[in-house]
């Protein structure tokens, strides 16, 4: 969750080998196979340390696995095995478990000189055109079938989702088209390599995965899942909705009702971002965005973003007015749009600012909502005939 709450880095929000759009203007955390369009990293990241949930009984059988000693690519890494100190002590995880555990995560240098190279890439404004192109990797007729056969196929989950957390389907289906193209492309990389080389080798946010490693062992441990088998982004995001396993912990649910919380399960995973949204905010019946019209000069002395709020009085002052009659008695987020050949300015509203949480990215959130558009769109269209 995120996603999804998903890496700027700007949430990594990274992730997906999908959770991770490549560089191109600004951050969005999908984690699709990479695409070029993106600063992000991955789902639900940009956050401080997580808070870490206690884990239920320990079962030390799942993987079977044993070591004296701790050896492979991280046998010569004294802070690995602090870590295993550390989960031994916080969490009863026997030591020669997670010796032979970690004796088989493998050092990913791929992974280490990308983000070398996203880290250098993560500063300026969007260029002229940035939304066009950033636009096109999801607005097109393969996503927007692909979210209608999904719908139809799980129409009950989507209905269930919407009736418990106020989530309409359109903006589930957003997430999971964005993310990983409806299951299409979840990652392949494997969860325990990817924390641990981000853990113990990428010194700029050592600290977060490190933490993301512990919530890793925790949940697979809750799951009974063998921990050395789960895949997903190089940043460790899991699943349809690429959540990191801090989101996972809090944030995902069992949705299908067979007693387990299984993020490459669809239900499921319907169920945890409706959940995410709903936790983080998302008010049922309100906008995500408002077009606007008039531009002056004043404008300009504006910081557009999601990190920056204003009344509705500023912007009209600025020469921003909305369309439409805006009873907006609450901040807004001034939205800049890059086209080929023209700027666009939209009015974002909390909602905006909820599927933000997922992704902290303006051009990220932006092509969830006009997806979630085409997709009920194309639903009524369908339901007329």
């Amino acid at each position: 969750m995120p996603i999804t709450d998903l890496f700027a880095f700007n949430k990594l929000s990274l992730c997906k080998t999908s959770n991770l759009l490549l560089l191109v203007l600004l951050v969005g955390c999908a984690n699709p196979p990479i695409k070029p369009g993106d600063n992000s990293i991955a789902v639900q990241t940009n956050l401080p340390p997580t808070s870490i949930q206690p884990s239920k009984q320990l079962n030390p059988t799942v993987g079977a696995y044993h070591a004296s000693a701790l050896t492979g690519d991280y046998a010569a890494y004294p802070a690995l095995k602090q870590f295993i100190e550390d989960m031994s002590q916080k969490h009863g995880f026997k030591r020669e478990y997670l010796y032979g555990l970690f004796s088989q995560a493998k050092r990913k240098q791929w992974t280490l000189d990308y983000l070398a190279k996203s880290d250098q890439g993560l500063k300026g404004k969007p260029a002229k055109g940035g939304w066009t192109r950033y636009r096109s990797q999801f607005l097109d007729d393969h996503h927007v079938n692909g979210g209608i056969a999904f719908w139809q196929k799980y129409s009950s989950a989507l209905q269930r989702a919407q009736q418990q957390y106020g989530v309409p389907p359109e903006y589930i289906l957003g997430i999971i088209a964005v993310e990983t193209g409806f299951g299409a492309n979840v990652g392949n990389h494997r969860i325990l390599d990817a924390l641990t080389t981000l853990g113990f080798d990428y010194q700029r946010r050592g600290e977060y995965f490190r933490s993301e490693l512990e919530n890793f062992l925790i949940m697979t441990n809750n799951e009974s899942i063998d921990p050395a088998k789960p895949v997903g982004s190089f940043a460790g995001a899991m699943g349809l909705g690429q959540f990191m396993p801090s989101s996972f912990l809090k944030w995902a649910v069992d949705h299908n009702g067979d007693g387990r919380r299984d993020l490459w399960n669809p239900e499921d995973a319907i169920g945890s971002v409706a959940n995410y949204f709903a936790q983080h905010g998302w008010q049922a019946g309100k906008p995500v965005v408002s077009p606007t019209r008039g531009y002056l000069s004043g404008v300009e002395n504006l910081e557009p973003g999601i990190d920056q709020q204003y009344s509705l009085s500023t912007l009209q002052q600025a020469g921003v007015t909305p369309v439409s009659h805006c009873p907006c008695d609450y901040p807004l987020r001034l939205l800049l749009l890059r086209h080929d050949h023209n700027d666009e300015y939209l009015l974002g509203h909390p909602n905006f600012v909820t599927i933000s949480r997922y992704n902290h990215s303006t051009y990220y959130v932006m092509a969830v909502h006009e997806l979630a558009q085409a997709f009920k769109n194309s639903s009524n269209t369908l339901a007329k005939k």
